[in-house]
């Protein structure tokens, strides 16, 4: 048997521009999701795909010849990417054997559990964390087979693979990974608190994308409010910094910040992370603001240091 793991993520700053440069803040959070693998006397792959809570919410057993089939096909990934979890599934894993030929090149198969540790709807990383542990499992680049499949600044990735917070830029076709310390005196006043509803970040994407580019200065002022938070040493200064970066983003993308739409009257900073519109969002408070959140109808609230991983 074979056993792979990969981290969730959670993207404090510069969501949409860390895609033109942006330094950004990038939080490995201590669930994630494990692959296993063991041999089958056939030449088949026995998938099962297990929830946070053990149950099966995938199980397909398919031949290795649609993997070869597909790796041998000179084209983008398939277009029903995340559509179709068949589909996508055979596509990661045929792009990962044309990637590396000797892949899933032996007489025998598979058998295949993922298991995730968060739930499917958290936005934590469902995605990039099977991608990772399938690169691992196909001794590949991961960045390289989300390149050729989901796309994306790759920020997730490199979470899965960190065994800490990380600042993520992007220079050219560089890509710029650094550990770092993140942990402030405030860490107790810092809460994520999930929306009730996923976020398809590569719809997001390509809604930024039709905004136009980016200016140098916004850019720039970005990956400052990410120098800055790293250095902050009180929660005031730290809300600030998150007030500023919602205002840059909400002119960047048009979109009312979250706090102005749903929580108005909430007595304290809230950030959107990752692509706006749902999954995780972060809160401070001077308080449990539990209650507040559930009054909402928010019932997920998980302290700083119940979700990140030091």
């Amino acid at each position: 048997m074979h056993y792979f793991y990969s981290h969730g993520k959670l993207l404090l700053t510069s969501e949409y521009v860390v895609l033109d440069g942006a330094l950004s803040l990038s939080l490995p959070t201590k669930k994630g999701q494990s692959l296993t693998i063991e041999a089958l006397s056939e030449p088949l792959i026995d998938w099962t795909s297990l929830d946070d809570e053990g149950n099966v919410w995938f199980e397909q057993t398919f031949s290795m010849d649609q993997i070869i089939s597909v790796s041998g096909l000179n084209h983008d990934y398939p277009r029903s990417i995340g559509k179709n979890i068949l589909d996508t599934l055979i596509g990661l894993l045929g792009k990962a054997k044309s990637l590396n030929p000797s892949f899933l090149s032996q007489r025998h198969g598979f058998k295949v559990t993922t298991t995730l540790e968060f739930p499917r709807d958290w936005g934590l990383g469902s995605s990039s964390t099977l991608i990772n542990n399938i690169a691992d499992w196909a001794q590949l680049d991961a960045f390289e087979l989300l390149e050729s499949t989901f796309k994306g600044s790759g920020y997730d990735i490199a979470c899965a693979r960190s065994n800490g917070p990380i600042t993520y830029q992007l220079n050219g076709k560089k890509r710029i990974t650094k550990e770092v310390s993140f942990q402030p005196i405030f860490s107790k006043n810092l809460f994520f608190v999930h929306l009730n509803k996923k976020q398809d970040s590569r719809e997001g994407i390509l809604s930024y994308r039709t905004k136009g580019k980016v200016h140098t200065g916004t850019i720039n002022e970005l990956s400052d409010i990410t120098t800055q938070i790293l250095k902050c040493n009180s929660l005031s200064d730290f809300e600030n910094l998150l007030i500023r970066h919602e205002s840059i983003i909400s002119n960047l993308i048009d979109e009312v910040p979250i706090k102005n739409r749903v929580f108005n009257d909430y007595n304290g900073a809230i950030k959107s992370l990752g692509a706006w519109g749902g999954d995780f969002i972060l809160a401070t408070s001077r308080n449990d603001p539990s209650e507040y959140f559930q009054s909402k109808g928010f019932h997920t609230i998980i302290p700083y240091g119940e979700m990140i991983l030091k």
